[in-house]
């Protein structure tokens, strides 16, 4: 039986009190809620704070590029679908330098969870301003205030008809752990937009900040199955916040597309060299 303590205790690169600690923990209860032992566990990660999580995990690991974790993680689910595979990045990383990996990922479906660290900040590198930072939020770049409209990721996704579209809170560990375990679940691609305070260089979307204004949509009869509703929720941001399930919907996966895939995993099947010489023989 998987425990917490399989994952291990680390020491950690990140500031006191830093959202990603709420992420970590609520991560760690949902794969063991789920029975998920670490080395059946993948985690893909790019640049940046966040990108640092795989590195207190004891599972499988794979660090990529500044906004380029979605396409490992595609093609290790690809060639293993026996794995768990969760992709791992920041707001600038998956909105910003990967934004154009986001929009393709969403109309493959892989069967992958990805979780967003959203603290509308570059953290890594001292605190400038990301896609989702506030407008009017001065930092020591913007030193007048963002000027330009801050992403909204969640219609972005909605638009998109992406399969499964959630967001958490990273105060609100036990919410958010219940959030990742039913995006792990869900059989399709998973964006899990999570609102990470960042302590040193965000002084304007504090815990305290959230805490008066996240609500639960699940406490309000929302249905994840009604598109329309779920974009207009989406457009919420201000005084009202919504955290949860936004939109699910079922349909064929990236690896259901592919014939190759339908005797099982790559790694268990024999290579067949033929087939790559017919290939080469169309092209002769």
């Amino acid at each position: 039986m998987v425990r917490i303590e399989d994952y291990g205790e680390f020491e950690t690169a990140w500031c006191p009190g830093c959202g990603n600690f709420g992420i970590l923990k609520a991560l760690k209860k949902a794969l063991v809620g789920l029975g998920k032992e670490p080395h059946e566990v993948l985690l893909v990660s790019g640049i940046g704070q966040s990108g640092k999580l795989p590195h207190y995990l004891r599972c499988n690991t794979f660090n990529g590029l500044h906004g380029r974790t979605l396409p490992p993680a595609t093609g290790a689910k690809a060639a293993n679908q026996e794995l768990t595979v969760l992709a791992i990045a920041g707001d600038g990383d998956a909105y910003g330098e990967g934004g154009n990996h986001l929009v393709h990922a969403i109309r493959r479906n892989p069967d992958i969870t990805l979780l967003v660290h959203n603290n509308q900040i570059y953290g890594l590198t001292k605190g400038q301003a990301s896609p989702t930072s506030d407008l009017g939020m001065k930092t020591k770049v913007q030193g007048h205030g963002v000027f330009e409209t801050p992403l909204n990721p969640l219609a972005l996704a909605i638009s998109l008809d992406c399969s499964f579209v959630a967001r958490g809170f990273a105060g609100d560990v036990s919410h958010l752990s219940n959030l990742i375990a039913k995006a792990i679940k869900h059989k399709g691609f998973s964006l899990v937009d999570i609102l990470q305070p960042c302590v040193t260089f965000n002084r304007l979307n504090t815990f305290q900040w959230y805490r008066e204004r996240v609500y639960r949509l699940e406490d309000t009869g929302h249905r994840p199955d009604d598109r329309t509703e779920a974009f207009e929720k989406s457009l919420e941001w201000g005084d009202k916040i919504p955290i949860g399930v936004f939109y699910e919907r079922r349909g064929p996966t990236f690896e259901d597309n592919l014939p190759a895939l339908s005797r099982g995993p790559l790694y268990r099947q024999k290579h067949d060299l033929s087939l790559v010489e017919k290939l080469m023989e169309k092209f002769m």
